[in-house]
């Protein structure tokens, strides 16, 4: 009879299944698809981000199984900065778009309000106050992920938080 290491039975226990990741896609669905929205910005591109997040994480992924719910949504992050590809605009400060954004999942007027302020964002600053704000990544994590420095992110974020202070 063979035996097996019991360092490595513990090993593939730590990480996660992709049944595991099935499990922290649909107990999050609602989260992990808002946020997929507000990158995107676009309903369609946000199905399709969520799909691909899903296919990524189940596909392969060798992640610990604590670790699990975090990298599914950054893999969500990722996928979406491949679908619109935000980039830094050399303009100073852009003006928030007059025209209204229909938003239908706030589930207050303020919190609609809130979303369709980040909807009417341009991409990179969108991407900059989701990513930094609302998804709490450091300055370096974000500068990262979007190709930019800290210091375009930390100018981002703050017109994103005014233009989205001013839309509500």
């Amino acid at each position: 009879m063979r035996r097996t290491s019991p360092i490595s039975t513990d090993i593939s226990q730590a990480y996660a299944t992709s049944t595991e990741f099935c499990k922290v896609f649909s107990e999050n669905m609602n989260s992990m698809h808002s946020l997929s929205f507000l990158l995107t910005g676009d309903l369609t591109k946000a199905e399709e981000c969520f799909v691909s997040g899903l296919e990524d994480c189940v596909e392969g992924s060798y992640v610990f199984r604590d670790w699990a719910r975090s990298w599914a949504r950054r893999t969500i992050i990722q996928n979406a900065i491949r679908m619109v590809v935000p980039r830094k605009e050399h303009s100073a400060i852009t003006a928030v778009p007059s025209e209204p954004v229909d938003c239908r999942f706030g589930r207050t007027a303020e919190a609609g309000a809130t979303i369709a302020g980040i909807l009417r964002l341009e991409d990179f600053e969108r991407f900059v106050f989701v990513i930094s704000v609302l998804e709490k990544y450091a300055d370096q994590d974000c500068s990262l992920l979007l190709g930019c420095s800290r210091q375009d992110v930390r100018e981002a974020r703050m017109r994103a938080i005014q233009h989205v202070a001013e839309a509500v």
